[in-house]
C-alpha cells in the first residue's frame, strides 16, 4: 500500500509541475502585449517600460520562469496586471465561492445520479426506464450556457413566486451568503450535466454487476432483493459510478466560470476569464494551477479509495498479479 500511494503522489507531482510548465510559457507566447492592452497604443513609452519592469516581463524567458517556479513553491503567483492585487490573496477572498458551488453540485449530481440509475437499472426495459434514460440524454446534450436562461426565463421571468428574492432584471441572481435561495439555480445548472453522466454511469454499472454469477448465487440462497441490492451489488457497481464523479468534480471547478458569470456570483470565474484578454499572465496562471492541482489531488484521492475498495487495482499498480 506505501509503494501504491507513493507511486500515486510522485506522479501527481509530476502532473502539476508539467501543466504549470506548460501554461507559463503558453502564456507569453499568446499574441498580445498585456502593457499595450492596459494602458493603449498611445501611450507613454515610459510608463510601459515601468509596467514591463515591475512585473519582471522584461527578463528573458527562463529567468521568468524560474522566479515563477520559486513563487509558486511559496504561495505566491505575484500580483495581478489589472489592479496589482497579489493573486493569492484574490483565491484567498473568491476561490471559496467556486469551491462551495462545486461541492453543492457534486452533492446534488450523485444524489439525483445514483438514485436515478438505480431506478432505471431495476426497471430495465420499462416506460420508467426508457423516461428517465431520455431525460439523462437531455441533461447530457443541454449545455449550462443554454440551461442558464431558460431556467432563469422560468423561474425568475414566468413564475417569479417560487424564487421571490431573485432579481428581475440581469443578473438575476447575485451572491448572498445570508440567502441560499441565491445559490440554488447556479447549482442547479452546474449538477444537471454531471448528473446525468453519474446516471448512466450507475445503470450500467448496476446491470453488469446484477448479471454476475455470485449475484445469482445470492438470490439462489434466498436472500432479500434489498440486501442482495445493497450488500452485493453496489460496492461493487459503484466503482465505475466513484472515478465517474471525481473526474465531474474537477471539471465542475473550471465549468463554473459561465454559471458563476451569468448568476453574479464573485467567484473566480469572472476574473479568470476576463485575464486571457487582458494577458494578466499572474492570474492566468494561478488559476491554472491551482484547479489543476485540485483535480490532481482529486482524482488521486479516487484512485486510493478504488484501490480501498478494489485492492485488484492496487495489486496490479505494485506489479504483483491480481
Amino acid at each position: 500500500m506505501v509503494r501504491f500511494l507513493l507511486h500515486r503522489f510522485l506522479l501527481a507531482i509530476v502532473t502539476i509541475w508539467a501543466i504549470a510548465t506548460i501554461t507559463f510559457f503558453i502564456a507569453f507566447l499568446a499574441p498580445g502585449d498585456p502593457a499595450i492592452l492596459k494602458f493603449g497604443e498611445k501611450s507613454s513609452p515610459v510608463a510601459i517600460a515601468e509596467f514591463r519592469r515591475k512585473h519582471g516581463l522584461d527578463l528573458p524567458p527562463l529567468v521568468r520562469y524560474v522566479h515563477y517556479v520559486a513563487g509558486i513553491t511559496h504561495g505566491d503567483f505575484g500580483s495581478s496586471f489589472q489592479n496589482d492585487e497579489p493573486v493569492s490573496s484574490f483565491f484567498a477572498r473568491a476561490f471559496p465561492k467556486t469551491m462551495l458551488l462545486a461541492l453543492l453540485a457534486i452533492a446534488l449530481a450523485l444524489t439525483i445520479g445514483v438514485t436515478t440509475g438505480t431506478v432505471a437499472a431495476l426497471k430495465q426495459g420499462t416506460l420508467i426506464d426508457r423516461s428517465l434514460m431520455a431525460l439523462v440524454l437531455v441533461g447530457v446534450g443541454v449545455p449550462n450556457f443554454v440551461l442558464a436562461p431558460v431556467l432563469v426565463y422560468i423561474f425568475v421571468l414566468t413564475l417569479p413566486r417560487l424564487l421571490p428574492n431573485l432579481n428581475v432584471e440581469w443578473p438575476p441572481v447575485v451572491w448572498s451568503p445570508d440567502d441560499p435561495l441565491s445559490l440554488l439555480l447556479p447549482v442547479v445548472v452546474l449538477a444537471a450535466r454531471p448528473a446525468a453522466l453519474i446516471a448512466r454511469m450507475t445503470r450500467s454499472s448496476l446491470l453488469e454487476t446484477l448479471r454476475q454469477d455470485y449475484i445469482r448465487t445470492a438470490r439462489a440462497k434466498g436472500l432479500s432483493p434489498s440486501r442482495i441490492l445493497f450488500v452485493h451489488t453496489f460496492k461493487n457497481a459503484f466503482l465505475p459510478v466513484l472515478t465517474s464523479a471525481g473526474t465531474a468534480f474537477g471539471f465542475l471547478l473550471s465549468g463554473s466560470f459561465v454559471v458563476e458569470t451569468i448568476f453574479a456570483v464573485p467567484g473566480i470565474g469572472g476574473a479568470s476569464i476576463s485575464s486571457f484578454t487582458t494577458r494578466d499572465y499572474p492570474l492566468i496562471q494561478g488559476t491554472t494551477f491551482v484547479l489543476a492541482t485540485i483535480f490532481v489531488v482529486v482524482n488521486v484521492l479516487v484512485d486510493i479509495l478504488y484501490a480501498f475498495f478494489d485492492p485488484r487495482s492496487r495489486m496490479n499498480s505494485e506489479g504483483a498479479p491480481a
